[in-house]
């Protein structure tokens, strides 16, 4: 289940337990938000648009507020002599949805679902080639080697011969 919610002037699509940073709100740390301007809502298979969609509310909750990087704003007009210079830090505030249309359904936490798994498996991958690697490496390494060598020495004596005559 899934909402694109409007807030600030910006679109979101959120799903139950997403952080999301928005633009700066009046609540306080811990204190729950509504919000009402919501454009859709899917599921399943059931998809509310418009009319619909704006009867139904989106429940957050208000992690913390802080301020984004800082930017630059640089002015030049040549040959004028005008230059400004002027820095912009925008606030935000960081909230965690909580409720999709009275439906609170907790989902798991999306680093440790996706991040577990494949942490083990590419640790497991690694010592599986690092083994194959150790007991290959040493044998291939030094026949391969100094066959490859001369053989590359004799093709390029060739091509020299061949560019002289050609001459």
């Amino acid at each position: 289940m899934y909402a694109v919610i409007e807030s600030g002037g910006k679109q979101y699509k959120v799903a139950i337990g997403d952080r999301l940073r928005v633009e700066k709100l009046t609540a306080a740390t811990g204190e729950s938000v509504k919000l009402s301007r919501v454009l859709m809502v899917a599921d399943g298979g059931q998809i509310s648009l418009g009319a619909d969609a704006a009867k139904k509310a989106v429940a957050a909750t208000v992690v913390g507020h802080g301020r984004g990087a800082k930017i630059r704003v640089f002015k030049m007009k040549r040959r004028k002599d005008y230059r400004r210079t002027q820095g912009h830090r925008q606030s935000y505030t960081e909230i965690e949805i909580t409720s999709i249309d009275g439906k609170t359904v907790k989902a798991a936490p999306k680093s440790a679902a996706k991040g577990a798994p494949k942490t083990a498996a590419k640790s497991a991958k690694k010592a599986a080639v690092k083994s194959t690697a150790k007991s290959t490496t040493k044998s291939v390494t030094k026949s391969s080697a100094t066959k490859a060598k001369p053989a590359a020495k004799t093709a390029k004596k060739v091509a020299k011969k061949t560019a002289k005559k050609r001459v």
